[in-house]
């Protein structure tokens, strides 16, 4: 469309089928997701059923506990179809998007409408982040307040954290991982203002460093998981997990789901340092690779108050 004469400077996306595509590879991811967590296979569920439809992640629980079987891979392949699915859709699309801007598509106006998106975007998941906050604040401040209510097990809501639960100290791995996320911010900067000054090599070297400490990241976060849950199994007082108590489910679901961010972050700026190792970016036009670097620097922030809230001041 680049080549047509336009009286305006918008551009009118051609049909695209990533759309109805990516709704589709989030239903059947959705789908395995719940078959992974909770399983819709019945107790007495045998063969192709239980591979299918049993619990997934029991059998992240045997592998943990060492315990030999040939159910490891049940509740898996939806997970796995879905998550294939998903990733084809966004290479597809993001191709398409990388196209449009080569093509000249990206004028000025675009471009302020991308960077507003991705803007919107960042707030949409700051708010996501608070609901998740907003539940551990609620259970550690005013868990006094409900242990007057009228229920079965209002004792064990007197005290903050649950009562015989011995919190992670947060200056082991915790403290690592958030000088893992502040070296990694320096180096997309770095990345950042040297592809700015036509510096592609020292570009690349941040970007490379930067996916490096985020996988490095998530490796800290999987020790620090697997201890709990060892610890938990094995019966060691004051141990917890996801199912155990309150206090665990809140821990890894705020833990959990930034820890997916790290994840989805990387792989974003894993796709910049592809396209710049091809070619990509200009120092004048390079959105692709500062909207990485924005959403980088939100999950350094959001971490920051992980750290500081769930580690430290409500322990």
């Amino acid at each position: 469309m680049a080549s047509e004469a336009v009286e305006h400077d918008y551009h009118l996306v051609d049909p695209s089928p990533w759309p109805f595509l990516a709704g589709m590879a989030t239903l059947v991811w959705s789908l395995g997701m719940v078959i992974f967590f909770a399983g819709l296979a019945g107790p007495n569920a045998t063969g192709m059923t239980k591979t299918l439809f049993g619990r997934g992640i029991d059998t992240i629980y045997t592998r943990l506990d060492g315990v030999p079987g040939n159910e490891v891979m049940q509740g898996w392949l939806i997970v796995l179809i879905g998550t294939i699915f998903g990733a084809y859709v966004l290479y597809g699309w993001w191709r398409d998007v990388a196209r449009e801007s080569e093509a000249g598509d990206h004028t000025p106006v675009v471009d302020i409408g991308l960077r507003y998106g991705m803007i919107m975007f960042i707030m949409q998941e700051a708010m996501f982040f608070v609901g998740w906050f907003w539940m551990f604040f609620e259970f550690s401040l005013w868990h006094k307040a409900r242990a007057k209510w009228n229920i079965d097990d209002a004792a064990g809501y007197a005290e903050w954290p649950v009562q015989g639960i011995k919190t992670i100290d947060w200056s082991h791995l915790p403290l690592m991982n958030t000088l893992v996320l502040l070296l990694s911010g320096t180096t997309v900067t770095w990345a950042h203002h040297a592809l700015i000054h036509g510096k592609r090599k020292a570009a690349a070297w941040g970007l490379g460093l930067t996916i490096l400490l985020g996988i490095y990241f998530t490796y800290l976060q999987g020790v620090e998981y697997t201890e709990a849950f060892h610890h938990f199994k094995d019966g060691y007082e004051g141990s917890w997990w996801l199912s155990s108590s309150v206090y665990g489910s809140t821990f890894f679901l705020a833990t959990g789901f930034h820890g997916l961010h790290v994840l989805i972050g990387t792989i974003f700026l894993l796709v910049c340092w592809a396209r710049l190792m091809r070619g990509g970016f200009k120092p004048e036009k390079h959105f692709g690779f500062e909207a990485a670097a924005w959403y980088w620097h939100f999950v350094d922030v959001v971490w920051l108050f992980l750290f500081v809230f769930v580690y430290i001041v409500f322990q």
